[in-house]
């Protein structure tokens, strides 16, 4: 097998590793890309794309993630549903079955990078997998380490990634024959039985989210784009359209998916960003639709038509279609990944019971209450088991990545917001008019619209009304909106349903009273009648 074999037993000998197969270092991806043909981990698109499928998982397994609950860095994780813990000895044991299967595997692919776009503020990173597809995919979805960098680079953390190991839950100590652990204080990572590769980007993000506050830093699950002066950050999860709005043409991008906020401004921690593709068009989306026919670019799940090309209407593997590419294949973005200090701060909701007006303007104190809560849908194909729209809470628009108590980041994001006079907005990319049930997402168009009105101060002007039940101010008109739609219960045939679904909606607000102060209470939404 062509390629960079040299011995490097003594750094994989760091991580207790010990191989017998070809090990290959930082591979440029279009080594990558040939090996992982060449071995039948993929195949390439009508336009020279590589395709991967990842099998039953295709999207992230939030049960079967565990951190390991040992002192020190631990002791700060917020226990629970989303953050479960998991013994040393059972970890021990996991992490030996996991260098064993790696040491006996033909060939390893180290690739190391970089984890954040500040220099005062990056993480080095590496990844040793059996795989020469998902090294391509830590190539494009990380910052690139140059060839002075990886002379020095000694990771803080590593990923030993094992797909092909399916562990044995009644003897491993686990819930399936899927495993992602953390290991905070001992720089270590490991995941096994799932091909699904953004496991590996949410592993290292986790950990930086939870290192990042204890240096006064908001780690964030946002996109952040600027034009140059006023730059905007983008809350939302999976499938509620951070990529497709941070894409603007006139607007730089900065990131898609993960940043932080420091003093200076925000900067990306990837390099590189995973987009989602089910129902892609080129008319909506054509910075992303673009990356598709870029050599370089990872579709991951896509159904190819009989001439080779994407069908990205095609859901029959999973409605979680992505395509992984370099920060670089978008023309329109900020050189270095950064910019200053937020002057707006946007929450995507994608609102499955359509009580939530497409565009409404935040409070500081209803700005906190909703990153709190941070209602959405799960929408299908991003987690397993999810088919449909599933109402959803997820506190700081990102809870399965943020291991400490959402008060932390909800405080920083508070001072931050203070500090800079940042105007908040939440937009409902999800339904009106019944739900998603009895009616179609919001048009992107419509949306983008209102957004871009938004950030432009095109709404200063504008006559605002009060929502009666959740308390922010809505607009009553938008260039290129319907005015009808701006008032979700006048799309409702029957207005006593859409109380009914309101009021049960704000009902499941309440579970996060507890951790809420009084002045941000006194903005929360209430219930009528």
């Amino acid at each position: 097998m062509p390629g960079d074999s040299r011995n490097f037993a003594t750094p994989l000998a760091s991580h207790g590793l010990d191989p017998q197969g070809a090990v290959h270092w930082n591979l440029g991806w279009e080594e990558l890309h040939r090996i992982s043909i060449e071995r039948g981990e993929g195949k390439l698109t009508a336009h020279g794309v590589l395709l991967a499928t990842t099998g039953e998982r295709t999207g992230r397994s939030p049960n079967d993630r565990f951190i390991v609950n040992e002192p020190g860095l631990a002791e700060h994780v917020r226990w629970g549903e989303v953050n479960m813990p998991i013994d040393p000895e059972v970890f021990e044991g996991l992490l030996e079955k996991t260098r064993q299967h790696l040491d006996n595997s033909d060939f390893l692919f180290v690739k190391d990078a970089f984890c954040g776009a500040d220099p005062e503020y990056r993480m080095p990173v590496r990844l040793v997998t059996e795989k020469a597809w998902h090294a391509a995919f830590m190539h494009n979805m990380f910052l690139r380490a140059s060839k002075k960098d990886l002379v020095s680079h000694v990771p803080q953390y590593t990923i030993l990634h094992a797909p092909d190991l399916r562990s044995e839950p009644k003897t491993d100590g686990v819930n399936s024959d899927v495993f992602i652990i953390l290991a905070l204080d001992r720089g270590l990572a490991i995941i096994g039985g799932t091909h699904y590769a953004g496991e590996i980007k949410k592993a290292i993000f986790t950990i930086m989210n939870h290192i990042l506050p204890t240096e006064g830093l908001l780690p964030m699950h946002c996109s952040a784009n600027t034009d140059g002066e006023n730059s905007a950050l983008f809350f939302g999860l999976s499938g509620t359209g951070k990529t497709t709005l941070s894409a603007d043409p006139g607007r730089a991008l900065v990131g898609d998916d993960e940043h932080g906020w420091s003093d200076n401004g925000v900067f990306n921690f990837e390099g590189g960003c995973y987009a989602k593709l089910i129902r892609l068009s080129e008319e909506d989306e054509p910075a992303i639709y673009a990356t598709t026919h870029r050599p370089g670019s990872i579709l991951e799940n896509v159904v190819l038509n009989a001439d080779g090309t994407p069908d990205f209407d095609n859901d029959s593997l999973t409605q979680n279609t992505r395509c992984s590419y370099p920060i670089e294949a978008i023309e329109n973005r900020t050189p270095d990944s950064m910019a200053g200090n937020p002057k707006n701060v946007v929450f995507l909701t994608c609102d499955a019971f359509g009580v939530l007006p497409p565009l409404s303007k935040l409070s500081p104190e209803q700005a906190a209450y909703h990153f709190m809560s941070g209602y959405t849908a799960k929408v299908a194909g991003t987690e397993v088991g999810i088919t449909e729209p599933q109402a959803t809470f997820s506190t700081c628009f990102g809870a399965p990545f943020m291991p400490r108590h959402p008060r932390v980041y909800a405080d920083l994001l508070s001072k931050k917001i203070r500090e800079n006079d940042a105007k908040c907005w939440l937009i409902n990319t999800g339904w009106v008019a019944g739900g998603h049930l009895e009616s179609s997402r919001i048009k992107i168009k419509w949306t983008r619209a209102l957004l871009n009105a938004a950030l432009d101060g095109d709404l200063d002007d504008v006559l605002f009304v009060e929502d009666e039940r959740f308390g922010f101010q809505v607009p009553t008109t938008c260039q290129g909106v319907p005015d009808k739609i701006l008032q979700p219960r006048e799309t409702w045939h029957d207005k006593r349903k859409y109380d009914n679904v309101a009021d049960l909606l704000i009902d499941n607000f309440e579970q996060y009273a507890e951790d809420c102060s009084e002045e941000v209470l006194s903005s929360a939404p209430r219930v009528i009648g």
